[in-house]
């Protein structure tokens, strides 16, 4: 094995995989260091958690060759139906209306993980597995990582380090790179119900007063729920029995799908707001999960960190194109003040939506229900918001060596 690389990635997960495939015919050479071991990947209980992939996600995954094989594995998403529980205001969206195939498809995490990892291995990268990183010193002209490999110790260099290993990234840690959190006072609770009507692959996007409600179709019957409720109300029904947790989600609900039935064991996530106070650590950067961690509510975190992987492999394929250092501070700066700026819209947008429609305060509700109506009859701000939901709002980044 060799000592020196390119680039160095840290986690083999969804973005650390994307950006190897972007990377694919560029000549530089790559390794991937990843904790966990293959199997301990595909067996977390994590590989359950439904995606829901914006249309412009699909897109950049069909660029780096990722989305043929996987995609019978998806269910299109061709209608959204967006309404508040109690109150008369409604928005529906169609993928029909918009002229496009689907608004977004929904995939099990372990399907496209498994897929992105197969094909990483059949490319030209050093994949390390069971291999946890125990120091990063930034140099001049090179990072040095210090791995743990079981008993092993391994020192290798690169020109760059990406760090995208996840929520609890280890890289972020070692660079001292602070958090800002913010606590929602909620907690997720996800699971999987199989309803007495068919879906029509419509995903449901219901307000409360405790929080919001997504319904996500999948296959057959089956829809990927992920209920967002107080703490209190989350952990009361967490512990109760499954009746119990059911009558409650189908009186949050409705019977517009007939009756639900429990179909995968019930999870609960607390959640909150998760940024990280830069981007860039001299010769290392951090993206997807390891920069920020959104509220579930807008469905944007995955397809927001793929744009921080595909806009960082298109700024590095220039860079190798006109044989520059990969590494430069002037290309980190320049990636993470383009970055800034997308991270900016969407998590403020994520934000306003779990502050708007978390609150039963009497105007509130009015002014919001007041806007869905509205919102339903006119085609222009449809429009708009469809392509905000497909990840289609600002033009996608091109990947010139796929």
């Amino acid at each position: 094995m060799q000592h020196h690389y390119d680039l160095i990635i840290v986690g083999a997960g969804l973005a650390g995989n994307c950006l190897a495939l972007a990377l694919k015919n560029s000549g530089l050479s790559l390794a991937v260091v990843e904790a966990a071991s293959r199997r301990q990947l595909r067996d977390s209980p994590a590989g359950d958690r439904a995606l829901a992939l914006a249309a412009g996600t699909v897109q950049l995954l069909d660029a780096l060759g990722a989305w043929e094989g996987v995609a019978e594995k998806a269910t299109a998403i061709k209608n959204i139906h967006i309404s508040d529980r109690g109150h008369f205001g409604k928005t529906r969206l169609s993928a029909a209306e918009q002229g496009v195939d689907a608004l977004g498809y929904v995939i099990a995490a372990r399907d496209i993980e498994e897929h992105l990892a197969n094909l990483v291995e059949q490319i030209a990268v050093t994949c390390l597995y069971e291999t946890r990183v125990a120091g990063v010193m930034s140099g001049r002209d090179a990072v040095n990582v210090s791995l743990k490999q079981h008993n092993q110790s391994l020192n290798l260099s690169a020109q760059l380090l990406v760090g995208a290993d996840g929520g609890q990234s280890t890289v972020r840690k070692l660079l001292d790179i602070p958090q800002q959190v913010t606590e929602y006072g909620q907690t997720a609770l996800v699971t999987t119900v199989r309803a007495g009507l068919p879906h029509l692959n419509t995903a449901y996007e219901r307000f409360t007063e405790q929080g919001p409600l997504a319904l996500l179709p999948v296959a057959g019957r089956q829809l990927s729920v992920v209920w967002t409720r107080g703490h209190e109300q989350a952990e009361a029904l967490m512990a109760g029995g499954e009746a119990e947790f059911m009558a409650e989600l189908q009186a949050c609900f409705g019977y517009r799908l007939g009756e639900l039935k429990l179909a995968a064991p019930r999870r609960a996530f607390p959640l909150s707001l998760i940024r990280a106070g830069t981007m860039v650590s001299g010769r290392a950067v951090i993206v997807g999960n390891a920069v920020h961690q959104l509220h579930p509510v807008a469905g944007q975190g995955f397809n927001l960190g793929m744009r921080d992987v595909v806009e960082l492999a298109e700024r590095l394929l220039n860079q190798r194109q006109n044989q520059g250092d990969i590494g430069s501070a002037e290309l980190l700066s320049a990636y993470a003040r383009q970055r800034v700026a997308d991270h900016g819209k969407t998590i403020s947008f994520t934000d306003n939506v779990v502050r708007i429609f978390s609150n039963d305060w009497l105007p509130v509700a009015a002014l919001r229900n007041t806007g869905l109506a509205f919102l339903d009859h006119l085609p222009l701000a449809k429009k708009l918001l469809a392509r905000h939901a497909m990840g289609l709002a600002k033009p996608l980044p091109r990947l010139e060596n796929n």
